[in-house]
């Protein structure tokens, strides 16, 4: 029987056919959903025969003695084995993984990309990806990959998972579905989704063409930072995390099922849709978050708090207060710092800073960081204000300003980012990036005051 209610063939609890999907609020929460009443077995997960003839599946995303353990229960009209068959390797020459060193690229700089241009090719979520920097290593589960994805077109009859890695997707321009196993997650600019490991979905285009960003975690999944001292309120508040609800496929055509696993790609070929799961309860599961409803915090009175201030999400490694992954956020704010030099201000950091701007104008790069635009401050390389920010800020009357329409974000890493092929020699490089620091002046004259009328 094939059930095809929704315009993604999807049927969905609790959510009537024709109106957009339905979530359930929190981050790392347990929750139970059900697509048809009473699927859901209840006191206990492993039930003789599950009602509706369903098979009971677990999905692990950590190890059975972790602490503590992440893993969903799922009640699925064929287990997952019928959705595996014999796989052939297929080529997808512009999604790379680390280690990705290219002998005749040299990543060692500061680096601007214009927006990567839509395309007019027919590009679905795999076939658009364009990955613009490795770091670590896929194999051991270290690090993580940045990339730019493309999409002019839905996935029909076609699923994919990843195997290697967490996607965090950050869309730009255009509007995203993701029908998954668990649920029906629609995504807009401004918003972000989290597609854990070994999940099972199709991406459709809603709105498009689509372009947006994609950071790809090998390590341990993303969490919420500490919050020491701030306490328990401001930036990302659990609640404003949003699960779907579960959604099924009983569609019986010929579809092909993509696994991405060690740097490689593998199809299959299976006779029926693998989105069948039809209730589901556990920890696991794919989110959405309104980058709109972040809460930043920062400093009052005087001097700038680091970047660090504005993590979103964050993904730990194995060496304490320093990440695999942060993923940080420059939104709308107010800047009210007395006798302070407001912009973030010149460094250079253990850590490597790939930034990307989704809509609006950056503080410390007024000129050149467009929306859809991508830069890259790699580990223990001096970077900040260009000189019109420097000048601006310098002589600047102190009054309380708000940065208003801008929204910018950081993937940080503490590996060293490699560029790819593409990212060299494809993308829109803007090869005199390094010349915006050319104008900065000397003001040092040996007295307190300096000369600063130059």
């Amino acid at each position: 029987m094939n059930r095809m209610s929704r315009p993604s063939g999807l049927q969905q609890a609790e959510t009537p056919v024709g109106t957009t999907p339905g979530y359930m609020p929190g981050f790392g929460n347990d929750f139970e959903t059900e697509a048809l009443p009473g699927a859901l077995p209840q006191g206990m997960n492993s039930p003789q025969k599950c009602r509706y003839g369903l098979y009971g599946e677990q999905l692990s995303g950590t190890a059975f003695t972790a602490n503590p353990p992440e893993r969903t229960w799922c009640y699925r009209i064929r287990p997952s084995v019928k959705h595996s068959a014999r796989y052939r390797k297929i080529d997808l020459p512009y999604w790379a993984s680390a280690p990705n060193v290219d002998p005749d690229v040299i990543s060692l700089g500061q680096y601007r990309w214009d927006p990567v241009p839509h395309s007019d090719e027919r590009l679905t979520w795999l076939t658009g990806m364009r990955t613009m920097t490795t770091a670590g290593d896929v194999n051991t589960q270290v690090g993580m990959a940045s990339h730019i994805y493309l999409v002019t077109a839905s996935m029909e009859d076609a699923y994919f998972y990843s195997a290697d890695s967490e996607l965090l997707v950050v869309p730009q321009d255009g509007r995203l579905r993701f029908a998954t196993e668990l649920g029906l997650i629609d995504l807009d600019p401004g918003e972000i989704a989290i597609l854990p490991r070994g999940l099972v979905y199709r991406v459709e285009l809603l709105d498009g063409p689509a372009r947006g960003f994609v950071c790809e975690n090998y390590g341990q999944k993303f969490e919420l930072p500490g919050r020491g001292p701030i306490g328990a309120n401001c930036l990302a508040n659990p609640r404003d995390f949003k699960v779907p609800v579960a959604a099924f496929e009983d569609r019986e055509t010929p579809s092909t099922l993509t696994i991405k696993w060690c740097g490689q790609f593998h199809e299959t070929e299976i006779p029926q849709s693998p989105l069948d799961v039809v209730a589901w309860h556990g920890n696991y599961a794919p989110c959405k978050y309104d980058l709109r409803n972040y809460c930043p915090v920062g400093a009052i009175l005087f001097d700038h708090p680091d970047p660090s201030i504005f993590t979103v999400l964050t993904a730990p490694s194995g060496v304490p207060g320093t990440a695999n992954i942060d993923f940080v956020l420059f939104r709308e704010r107010w800047m009210v710092a007395e006798d302070t030099f407001r912009p973030p201000w010149y460094h250079k950091n253990i850590m490597s800073e790939l930034m990307g701007n989704i809509y609006g104008q950056y503080d410390a790069k007024p000129q050149g960081f467009v929306p859809g635009g991508m830069s890259l401050h790699n580990m223990m390389l001096p970077h900040g204000p260009d000189n019109d920010a420097f000048e601006k800020a310098t002589f600047a009357e102190l009054e309380p300003h708000k940065l208003d329409n801008t929204m910018s974000f950081m993937f940080e890493t503490r590996f060293p980012q490699h560029l790819t092929e593409f990212a060299a020699r494809e993308a829109p490089l803007q090869d005199d990036y390094i010349d915006c620091w050319d104008s900065l002046k000397k003001h040092f004259d040996g007295t307190p005051e300096g000369d600063w009328d130059t």
